[in-house]
């Protein structure tokens, strides 16, 4: 998910906001300010009923951003590091830097998110009932039990044993412990299959019946479908990879630009001097400081070229994906999705010692495509359906 506005980190934490929260905010203060306060208390004024509405669509996200959170405390207390957070349509993604390191780490991780929902619906709850006791205004009661309602759905929904639900994770957690192999735990993956799929008919029956509502069941069993067909074949692909170091696949040595090179300088070269369409950024004293993509330098406006610097338009480290050279292929593949294009820069004590470019991961897929066949019960993955960046080239 590329298409995030940045809002700052929390202790440490990437945090970022799709564009498609969007649709969240619109659609809890529409909801609240043009239908359901307006029925249920009339008589107030527009301004009042809009208040409302901002001040539960506001808190909404603030509950969802409570929810990844404890994803992402109970991962680093498990030893796994936590790239960012993402809220987006249906409430957030935790990227985690990896993968935990036994069923019951899994099970902690996946089951906390849940919890906090469940404790925050009985947050708002009890501040309805202490609200209501005290004479509140009315508005007022209903915005907080409106949240206890919201957050309530959000901690059941959650726990369906289907991925990428918290409670598909569950399932995957208790399936490996009791199989010993996280990768052969694809049931959850079906099941959302299953899930996704139900909800679209759904969708298409509300449709039929001129209920507006289907097209949002349509859009959230696409997106349940579309995750749960990734994690499926992110766990045949992992059952490949999880033998192969990245010291194995790796490009190196790597080939590096000068952060302070200006893009004019950069693109004076010709294509077979810069075959590449991501390098490393390095300052002065040799130390990487970023990654930068041909197709990111190339957009920079020809009469701002000679002014531009190759770092302005790098990603930062902090931003950009890496790995170690002893690490498994398998347990880079969450990193995969914040990659620049699909990279992951690989540091040995500090150090920058090897690049993983598209092209490297699609080679080794493909010297393991007997272990992810179709015939092993995955069917066959759209393009791009592992790693943004799939389509270019290295």
């Amino acid at each position: 998910m590329n298409t995030t506005i940045p809002l700052g980190r929390i202790a440490g934490v990437r945090i970022g906001l799709h564009w498609s929260v969007v649709g969240i905010l619109v659609l809890v203060t529409v909801g609240l300010a043009i239908h359901q306060l307006p029925l249920v208390f009339p008589g107030r004024s527009t301004t009042a009923y809009v208040v409302s509405g901002i001040t539960a669509s506001s808190l909404l996200v603030c509950s969802l951003l409570g929810h990844e959170l404890a994803h992402a405390a109970v991962a680093r207390r498990n030893g796994v590091a936590v790239e960012g957070i993402t809220l987006w349509l249906l409430g957030g993604i935790a990227q985690l830097r990896g993968e935990a390191g036994s069923a019951a780490a899994e099970l902690r991780i996946a089951v906390v998110g849940p919890l906090v929902s469940a404790l925050l619906a009985g947050v708002f709850g009890a501040a309805a009932w202490g609200a209501r006791s005290a004479g509140s205004d009315e508005l007022l009661v209903a915005v907080v039990s409106y949240l206890a309602l919201l957050n309530a759905l959000l901690a059941v929904f959650n726990l369906v044993p289907a991925a990428p639900l918290d409670g598909g994770r569950v399932l995957r957690a208790l399936l490996w412990r009791w199989s010993g192999d996280r990768f052969k735990a694809v049931w959850s993956a079906r099941a959302g299959l299953g899930l996704g799929y139900l909800l679209i008919i759904a969708g298409f029956t509300q449709l039929i019946g001129q209920h507006a509502e289907g097209l949002w069941w349509i859009l959230l069993g696409l997106f349940i479908a579309g995750m749960a067909a990734a994690e499926e074949q992110r766990a045949h692909l992992g059952a490949a990879l999880v033998d192969v170091r990245i010291r194995e696949v790796m490009s190196h040595p790597v080939d590096t630009v000068e952060g302070a090179l200006t893009v004019e300088q950069f693109l004076e070269k010709s294509p077979f001097e810069r075959p590449h369409a991501g390098y490393p950024v390095v300052n002065e004293t040799g130390q990487a400081e970023g990654l930068a993509t041909v197709r990111r330098i190339q957009a920079v406006p020809q009469p701002a070229r000679h002014r531009t610097t190759v770092r302005q338009t790098a990603t930062p480290l902090e931003e950009t994906a890496t790995a170690a050279p002893g690490e498994s292929m398998a347990s880079i593949l969450p990193r995969l999705s914040t990659a620049t294009d699909g990279r992951v820069l690989v540091f040995d004590e500090g150090q920058l010692v090897g690049i993983l470019a598209p092209s490297d991961i699609s080679r080794t897929v493909a010297d393991q495509d007997s272990c992810i066949s179709p015939a092993e019960g995955a069917s066959q993955p759209p393009r791009a359906w592992w790693y943004p960046g799939q389509n270019q080239h290295p």
